[in-house]
Parts: C-alpha cells; structure tokens; sequence
C-alpha cells in the first residue's frame, strides 16, 4: 500500500526541532555510498523541472526521487512529488508532496547552517529577511528555535505579502521539544518585527541576512555588508539565479552544502567562481573537520544548493509519524487483486 500525505498532512506531522535533528544527524553522518544526483532542465513553458535521486542516509532501508516544477508566476510557484520507496524490494511506500518537504528541508537546513556560521547569540540578535516566502518563513522558525531573535527585519518587493509574513512571526513563540545541544531549549522571548525599504536597508541594520528570492542580479555587494555580519542565500538554486554579487563571496569564509553543485548552479556559478572558493561544507564543520567562523569580525555566508538526502530525511519522519497516527490515504497503486 502506497500513503498519499498532503500539504494539510504534513503540516500536521513534521516538527520543527525534530526536522533540525534529523538534518544535523544527517549533515554529521557524511556522504552517503551513492552521490545524489541534482538533474535540471528547462521547459518550452514559463517553468524549469529538476530532478533529485536517489535520497539515502545511512540507517533508513528507504530512498526518496523527487521531481519538481519551478513556475515563478504559479502559487505555489513549486509543485511536484516525491516518492518514497523501500530500499528492500523499491515498494512505493508514500507520494508526498514536494512544495511542503521541499520548503521544511531548505528552510530548517538554512537555519542550521546560519546558526553554526553566524556569530555567538549575545545580546539583540537582529534578523534580516529577503524574499518573505516560504523558506524564508521556516528559516526564521528554525533559528528561533536554534537562537534568541529579538528583532526581525522584513523586505519583500510584494509588499502585501511582506507584511502578511511580519504578522505570522510578531509575537510568536518560538517553542521547542529538542533537549539536544545545538539544536536547542525554547527562546520564548518577545519578537519585534519592522518593515525594512530595500535589501540594503536589511544589511545595513541586521546582523544575520537571510535571502530566498528569484533574483537573477546581485541583491548585495560587499559595500552592502560588514564585518562580523552572516548571510544565507537560498535564492542561486539553479543557473542564472543570484543574489550575492562575487565580491561578497570572495571576501568572507563561504560555507555550502556541495562544492560541485555550487560551483555548477549555485552562489559559486552565478558569481562566476570554482568549486574551490567554498572555504567548507556545512558538513565538514558539524563534523569538526572546519573550525568554520574564525573571529567575531569575520564575515560568513552559507549558500546551499539542496540535496536528496534531505528530502528522505523528512519524508521518512513524515512517513513514520503517518504511520502511527494514521494520517494519510492509503492507495493501492496497483490495484492488486484480493482472493
């Protein structure tokens, strides 16, 4: 039997810090045996389509394919599918919807990466948020779970939108369930959140940049930052997508997900850089072999491509959790006779 769990479904199943302890168990466990592969392609429509396979972490007999339709003008503008299926005899075990998976995993593995790379929390943390849509929308939750925010900055060149985000987050507690060091106890503190005129506005007032657009210029230049600040970019997800121009990049300590990807579609490429100018992954900080941030002034910038492994990591929480609360239609995708 095959579970079909919606957007509804997952919204219900998956929690926030225990989606950040499966990712950093994930991040800490190294390169699974087989490399994922992120495929991509343009469509002869208004949209792309990418394709991810397969998701494996050690420990899961399961793996994940996902396939997505980015349409910038659609809403949701990323639609798709993931399925999971057992890695005993490749079972369709779930079909889970790819939008929800897709922006928990990006948002909540942004979060960890900004937590580990940004400065020790001290004081007001001041929070700056680019492009108010849905991964923007986790990442603020699973850095409020991670650490205190007292101050939230909001740009979004849809305004109405921008400001739908603001009222989601202004006063609202950042509770937490994970006792885990470096995931964190709950910062149940008080938010303030303002509207914020331009991108720049953001850097020049908040000490944490989070960016997740559809920006194919540079959004920031090194004039825009400073020392001591921490960006994530989400946005330069594929070719011709960019949000930090390569002055940035090249003056602060870059963390990634993958060098290659990054080098071939992400931050790395849009800015025109190798494989090599990423001083580290995500990874081999967590796992101690990079000591990651190096001083209070340094600047740092995490820019993630994604990968399948944090699909599966999701899909098999979401799926386990469906399981034994039974949530979710159960299909015969076969239709296999009885008697």
């Amino acid at each position: 039997m095959t579970r079909i769990l919606t957007r509804r479904d997952l919204t219900a199943l998956l929690d926030p810090a225990a989606c950040l302890e499966a990712l950093r168990d994930g991040f800490t466990r190294g390169d699974a045996a087989v490399p994922g592969q992120r495929i991509r392609t343009d469509l002869p429509f208004p949209g792309t389509a990418t394709a991810l396979i397969p998701g494996l972490l050690p420990g899961i007999d399961a793996y994940t394919v996902k396939v997505n339709a980015k349409f910038p003008a659609a809403t949701p503008a990323l639609r798709g599918v993931i399925c999971l299926h057992s890695g005993h005899d490749g079972e369709l075990l779930a079909l889970l919807d790819s939008a929800t998976v897709t922006a928990w995993r990006t948002g909540l593995a942004a979060a960890l990466g900004t937590h580990t790379l940004a400065a020790d929390p001290g004081g007001e943390t001041v929070v700056g948020v680019i492009g108010a849509g849905a991964q923007a929308d986790l990442m603020v939750t699973g850095l409020r779970r991670l650490r205190r925010v007292t101050k939230l900055l909001v740009h979004d060149t849809d305004e109405p939108r921008a400001h739908a985000f603001a009222a989601r987050h202004a006063g609202a507690p950042a509770h937490s369930a994970a006792t885990r060091p470096g995931v964190g106890a709950a910062h149940p503190g008080g938010l303030a959140v303002e509207m914020a005129g331009s991108a720049g506005e953001v850097a020049e007032r908040a000490g944490i940049v989070l960016l997740a657009t559809w920006s194919r210029a540079p959004l920031l230049r090194l004039a825009d930052t400073r020392p001591g600040q921490h960006l994530t970019s989400l946005g330069a997800d594929e070719p011709g997508k960019c949000e930090l121009a390569a002055d940035v990049l090249e003056a602060a300590l870059v963390a990634v997900d993958d060098r290659e990807l990054a080098a071939a579609m992400g931050a790395l490429a849009a800015a025109g850089l190798p494989a090599e100018a990423a001083d580290a992954t995500l990874g081999e900080i967590l796992r101690g072999e990079h000591p990651g941030r190096t001083g209070p002034e340094a600047r740092t910038v995490y820019a993630p491509v994604g990968l399948p492994w944090q699909d599966l990591a999701l899909s098999w929480l979401a799926y386990q959790e469906a399981g034994r609360r039974g949530i979710g239609l159960e299909v015969d995708l076969l239709d296999t006779p009885t008697g």
